[in-house]
């Protein structure tokens, strides 16, 4: 059987922890900020740790060489 390819769209958007979790940036603070809370926009700035079950679906089909 072939290796499996990482997905190129996968790489770009997330990242691999030391201790392998999965990184990934956080949603709703492209646009309309304006009717966003400040604490929102504050909390949304940088990336976030996704939770235990979506960083095994991402790590197992799109980015299957860590």
């Amino acid at each position: 059987m072939p290796k499996m390819k990482t997905k190129s769209a996968a790489k770009k958007r997330f990242k691999i922890t030391g201790t392998g979790k999965v990184k990934a940036g956080v949603a709703f603070k492209r646009h309309c900020l304006g009717a966003k809370s400040q604490k929102m926009k504050r909390t949304n700035r940088g990336t976030m740790v996704l939770a235990k079950a979506d960083g095994i679906i991402i790590k197992r089909n799109f980015l299957p060489n860590g």
